[in-house]
């Protein structure tokens, strides 16, 4: 039997889709927003050219990997050899979790959980710890699993430069470490495990904003908070689709996850300008609360993106909203967990593993919508197949 050891203290639950954190957020506008009409500002110090055409260019990859099973399989693979890690088992796995403050995370863990249970021969324990969204206490969450008796380590950082130096220091003691999520500033993991990524998700969604709304009109652009790499990617690739589009992006707002906060923002917005022709979000977990502040001022909802979360895709297909939804997909928290078991036999795995990362469409719409699911599901998780669905989720 699997023996599950969890520090499980759930956070206020705060809708961000998967880059929850308790830091302070900035709670004042972006220089990008001090003036109207001022555009999209400097371009954010995370932007790699490189890998942002790399990104874009996954959009159209075919996946290599079991037909319907996207957490296993991969796009444009590079293999890394992992023979010096192998082993004989059951395996002691351990993870750093960045926070289950909100339901994007909280979604994820129980995949994560569900997936460990479908190994009950090779893993002996699974060691979590949630780091509650706090760079420090994850730093020693880290440090602590280190010493006890790990086989493998797996890191979802809660934010990218700062954790950087406490995953070195892992991979320093011979352990074998898997990132996934969130990235960081060091190639020494075994691998780094995520979709396609901020770029994909930041271009898509500003595309369709952008072609779906008037030329020239003016967008609101909503993000969560600075420093985590893949909503900084997201907001750079939006940035050029936006310069490039030529529209008029008159404020880049932070909202810390609140879905209050949300709508006071699109409010004040709405009333200083009459009208907002987009709304581009870097998560979509309060797209509800956006959609709703037009609701209440009596305006038109205009073009907007959201993720897959089940209140925002049921509102989308309610109120026939035009819409778009790149996602993340939480899927992805099953593959360090298969991922692990791989390196652990000593079996080579891609690195970086690249993820497909699905769009969901006014077409494709209605096989996402699942009445029967709550609210704050995120309808890629993957999971319909692991034990315990569909009540473990609900």
């Amino acid at each position: 039997m699997i023996r599950v050891i969890t520090a499980l203290t759930t956070a206020a639950v705060l809708a961000l889709a998967g880059c929850a954190t308790d830091e302070p957020s900035p709670s004042a506008s972006s220089p990008a927003s001090d003036a109207a009409g001022s555009g999209t500002g400097e371009q954010s110090k995370f932007f790699v050219r490189a890998d942002y055409d790399k990104e874009l260019a996954l959009l159209g990859a075919a996946p290599t990997g079991p037909a319907g099973k996207p957490w296993e399989q991969a796009l444009n693979p590079t293999m890394a050899q992992t023979a010096k890690f192998s082993k004989p088992g059951p395996y002691r796995i351990c993870f750093s979790n960045a926070g289950l403050n909100n339901p994007w995370r909280q979604v994820g863990f129980k995949t994560m959980q569900a997936e460990v249970e479908t190994h009950r021969g090779q893993i002996k324990d699974f060691v979590h710890v949630d780091a509650e969204g706090k760079d420090q206490k994850q730093i020693a969450d880290i440090n602590d699993l280190l010493g006890r008796g790990c086989d493998a380590l797996i890191v979802s950082p809660n934010t990218t430069a700062t954790l950087t130096p406490a995953v070195e220091a892992a991979c320093q003691k011979g352990l074998p470490v898997i990132v996934f999520d969130r990235g960081v500033d060091t190639t020494c993991p075994v691998t780094f495990i995520n979709p396609i990524g901020g770029y994909g998700f930041g271009h898509v969604a500003a595309e369709f904003v952008s072609q779906k709304m008037k030329p020239g009109g003016k967008v609101l652009a909503l993000r969560i908070l600075p420093g985590v790499d893949v909503l900084e990617t997201r907001w750079s690739a939006a940035k050029v689709a936006f310069d490039k589009a030529g529209v008029d992006v008159v404020g880049v707002e932070f909202t810390d996850g609140d879905p209050a906060k949300t709508k006071k923002i699109v409010n004040d917005y709405i009333q200083r300008y009459g009208t907002i022709d987009g709304v581009w979000m870097d998560a979509g977990a309060v797209a509800v609360a956006a959609v709703e502040a037009f609701q209440d001022a009596g305006k038109p909802v205009p073009p907007i993106n959201g993720e897959d979360q089940l209140d925002f895709l049921k509102l989308w297909k309610d109120k026939k909203l035009t819409a778009i939804a790149p996602t993340y997909p939480t899927y992805q928290w099953r593959t360090p967990i298969i991922a692990a078991l791989k390196v652990l036999a000593g079996e080579p795995v891609s690195n970086p593993w690249k993820l497909p990362q699905p769009t969901i469409t006014e077409d494709n719409l209605s096989e996402y919508v699942d009445a029967n699911m709550p609210p704050l599901h995120y309808a890629m998780c993957g999971c319909t197949d692991l034990p315990g669905y569909p009540q473990r989720w609900k």
